[in-house]
């Protein structure tokens, strides 16, 4: 038997009030307010000096996004079914805010950096970039270890390319032509846009009700409460500051994220081969959408659907991989496992405080502590998908959340900004739920003894 989980009505319900507060305008003011903030901060206090360019004009952005809705909460008091304060409206300020918080400042380093500025994109864009280019050159985007070694020691951690073959494709067009619109962030953003634009078509294509629910004001309701969900999740995927920020000024995490949530969108859709072929994209670029992809195909297997899944999902990066296997082994081994596992001539600058790096940084042994750590918390959720798989593409979206959430935090090696995946995730799952949809617990069955879960 399965019954209806109160607990997870109640939580429900608590970020309903929230979010639904002045017909989410509340929550939009909060949201522009604390990141124009946090653009403020950044643009006077940043180490890095790609960061305060960013933050001098995300600030701005961020605060016309605040004057806007403080405005449409003004109107709403005066005319509470103005359209100016609907949700239209609403998505005409998340265009404008990320226009001007994370486009206008990537493609205002652009130029700057085409004009000569050295100080006007982070590291990755280098490395995507000279990864094209060897791609073009030599077939592969990696350089060997002796390559790597016979750099002056300076340089030697940017002859590492620890990305996916696919990632390279993004610096293709640098090799070809040196202008501003060849910079990677570019097409980072490009594919980035059109991803997120593929999954909202996806998922407003999606019915909101079913059977006798389709007509009159519960169809209404329901499609409203989808399209507010899925503007939350678009706006945790591009004006959030952990999203603007890397995107403008480094940017090769988001097209993986948007794909990622292209493929839950598929999954929420009911198309398992398509959510397959998307998550496959998003692990042809990075690592870090393989976890997605294998509770994806954890999820195909409860619809009989799993081939199709994998296939996508484990068949691209296989692609992916096998030339830069056939024209030089060594140099993927080196970029693709010793570098991002520790074991390469030099070691990755990515050191953000989170539980993981300080146990292996304070305590004896205690990279083994926290190697133990992430391997239990990998167990645990292996665990959780053998014994209660997930039915739903949001049980899917929060154990993909979740998990890489604790990952993150168990990481030794690890980066601030690798939290935009888990936040997007998490913030996308309410807009994946279809009819019928329902948060439930297992109990057991007391006739047979058995136990059922959603």
């Amino acid at each position: 038997m399965i019954v209806d989980d109160p607990t997870a009505h109640r939580s429900r319900w608590h970020w309903r009030t929230l979010d639904n507060a002045a017909g989410g305008l509340a929550l939009d003011l909060g949201l522009y307010a604390v990141s124009a903030t946090f653009a403020a901060i950044t643009a006077v206090t940043s180490t890095l000096l790609p960061h305060r360019a960013w933050g001098a004009v995300a600030a701005v952005g961020y605060l016309l996004a605040t004057l806007t809705v403080i405005a449409q909460l003004l109107l709403r008091r005066r005319s509470p079914t103005s359209r100016l304060t609907g949700l239209p409206a609403r998505w005409a300020v998340t265009g404008l805010a990320w226009a001007t918080t994370t486009l206008l400042p990537l493609a205002w380093q652009s130029i700057d950096r085409a004009g000569g500025r050295t100080d006007r994109a982070q590291e990755e864009v280098l490395v995507v970039e000279q990864a094209g280019s060897r791609l073009l050159e030599h077939g592969t985007p990696y350089l060997g270890p002796d390559a790597i070694a016979a750099l002056p020691p300076g340089e030697q951690l940017m002859g590492y390319t620890p990305y996916q073959p696919g990632m390279a494709m993004f610096g293709l067009p640098r090799a070809l032509l040196d202008t501003w619109w060849t910079d990677s962030r570019v097409w980072f953003a490009v594919g980035t846009a059109l991803a997120l634009a593929l999954a909202v078509a996806a998922l407003r294509r999606t019915p909101a009700t079913t059977g006798e629910a389709t007509a009159g004001q519960a169809t209404t309701a329901a499609t409203q409460r989808r399209d507010a969900a899925l503007l939350r999740g678009v706006q945790a995927a591009t004006v959030l500051p952990i999203c603007a920020l890397t995107l403008a000024t480094g940017g090769d995490d988001l097209p993986v994220l948007a794909l990622c949530l292209l493929a839950l969108a598929f999954a929420a859709a009911d198309r398992p081969g398509r959510a397959g072929l998307a998550v496959g994209l998003a692990g042809a670029l990075k690592l870090f959408a393989w976890p997605v992809a294998l509770v994806l195909i954890v999820w195909g297997l409860t619809r009989r659907a799993g081939t199709r899944v994998a296939l996508g999902a484990i068949g691209l990066p296989i692609a992916a991989l096998l030339p830069a296997l056939l024209v030089d082994r060594d140099a993927l081994t080196e970029n693709v496992l010793r570098f991002p596992l520790g074991h390469g001539l030099v070691t990755s600058p990515a050191q953000s405080p989170f539980p993981g790096y300080l146990i292996a940084s304070a305590l004896p042994a205690g990279r083994l502590i926290a190697a133990g750590l992430l391997v239990a918390a990998g167990v645990a959720i292996a665990v959780r998908l053998a014994r209660r798989p997930p039915r739903t593409a949001v049980a899917t979206a929060l154990i993909c959340g979740y998990g890489l959430l604790a990952a993150i935090a168990l990481m030794p090696t690890t980066r601030f900004g690798y939290l935009l995946y888990p936040l997007a995730l998490l913030t996308w799952a309410p807009a994946l739920h279809r009819p019928g949809d329902t948060p439930t617990v297992a109990v057991a069955d007391e006739g047979s003894g058995r136990t059922t879960s959603a």
